[in-house]
């Protein structure tokens, strides 16, 4: 009876702490990019809260936020950038956040001990090249597998636990943590689909082929993304299959835009 009730007080406890953060802070997810493409390892930092994240391998961020906080986004190669969080920003599903790059022009450099001379060709041959080792080169067991992201290793570890009653599942699943990470997760496979099919054709091809202004590009390519056969057509990793869907859906999202 007494394990029962210090169950249930713990249960309340969480529900009311969960419920307490919302009020005051809502989930701001984006994307940083430079060039349009994602830039990893973006630091993002929230001053008004001392909170912090960094970016993933696809740019993408989730941090906790409120109105007219200021955000800043650093990184070595790029200049530095704040934004103030407005009411836009917090109902927004995803942001974009673009990076410009940093420059750092040097009057004269000069190359030693090697005596470089500036032909790439020539120098590729006088300079020693040692092997490179790699967990492949190396033979070491999987190798070759892929590691999994940071949303389906967050999952991951939110619905498994130890244990005669593993606790981890249950509180997540009753705080929302399960839901939400389910979500993230979702959203990064779908976005990661987009970022392979962009890779594939470049920006003219949209442009000249499909009459997909270049502003207008990831615009399109959100509308191709909800389409239920966007997934399994960009899983096929055909390449041709891939154009003659996009060619149906620019058809499509044209004739919408002419009638709005």
């Amino acid at each position: 009876m007494l394990r029962n009730r210090i169950f249930f007080l713990l249960f309340v406890f969480i529900g009311i702490s969960a419920s307490a953060q919302t009020v005051y802070f809502s989930k701001l997810v984006g994307k940083v990019t430079n060039l349009n493409k994602g830039v990893a390892d973006v630091h993002v930092i929230n001053t008004s809260s001392d909170r912090a994240t960094i970016t993933d391998a696809d740019g993408r961020f989730s941090i906790a936020a409120k109105l007219n906080d200021t955000i800043f986004f650093s990184a070595v190669q790029f200049k530095r950038k704040a934004l103030i969080v407005s009411a836009v920003m917090i109902e927004s599903t995803s942001i974009v956040v673009p990076l410009d790059e940093f420059i750092n022009e040097l009057d004269e450099v000069v190359v030693r001990p090697y005596n470089l001379s500036g032909d790439l060709s020539r120098d590729m041959n006088s300079i020693t090249k040692e092997k490179v080792y790699v967990a492949s080169t190396l033979g070491l067991p999987n190798a070759y597998v892929k590691p999994i992201t940071q949303a389906a290793r967050k999952l991951n570890e939110a619905t498994t636990g130890g244990g005669l009653v593993p606790l981890n599942p249950i509180i997540n699943a009753i705080s929302g943590r399960t839901k939400y990470l389910k979500k993230v997760l979702a959203t990064q496979e779908k976005y990661a689909r987009t970022v392979r099919v962009r890779e594939y054709y470049a920006d003219s091809l949209f442009v000249k082929h499909l009459n997909i202004p270049e502003n207008k590009i990831d615009d399109f390519m959100y509308f191709c993304e909800v389409d239920t056969a966007f997934a399994s057509v960009v899983d096929s990793h055909d390449k041709l299959k891939i154009w003659e869907y996009l060619k149906l859906r620019s058809n499509a999202y044209r004739q919408g835009a002419d009638d709005d």
